[in-house]
């Protein structure tokens, strides 16, 4: 199985992703993933909580760059997010792509988007390699 593959793999089966459904796929150096959003995500203004903005972006940004790392589990050091309109529930994508790829860390941004394609948020995430192997992650397979 490709990297790319155990990657979307190990996204699919992390505990916090495995109630909803969700869409992945993953390039050199890139990672678009998808879901659907309605009111159980709903902050008390009566749209998506920014959240779920957030959880997009970094995990587009994060296998982006993890696209490219084969040998440690990265992390995200920091990430920062610019909220630029609600969102009213239905498909959300996400996209990321890779900036600036150094020996210990990784810049990446992403961007999140309505169904229809409207910008809904931008961000940046500075990721940095840990000490775990990939290979000894259980859902790396």
């Amino acid at each position: 199985m490709s990297h790319y593959h155990k990657l979307e793999n190990l996204f699919l089966s992390a505990p916090c992703n495995r109630n909803r459904s969700y869409s992945i796929e993953i390039g050199k150096g890139t990672a678009r993933i998808s879901c659907d959003l309605g009111e159980d995500d709903f902050h008390g203004g009566g749209a998506v909580h920014g959240s779920r903005y957030f959880k997009g972006m970094d995990d587009a940004a994060y296998f982006a760059c993890q696209s490219l790392v084969r040998d440690n589990f990265l992390l995200t050091a920091s990430f920062t997010v610019y909220l630029l309109r609600p969102f009213q529930g239905g498909t959300i994508r996400a996209q990321g792509r890779v900036i600036s790829a150094g020996r210990r860390q990784l810049l990446a941004e992403a961007e999140v988007e309505d169904q229809r394609g409207k910008l809904l948020g931008k961000g940046s995430g500075l990721f940095t390699r840990s000490e775990t192997p990939l290979d000894t992650l259980a859902d790396y397979r």
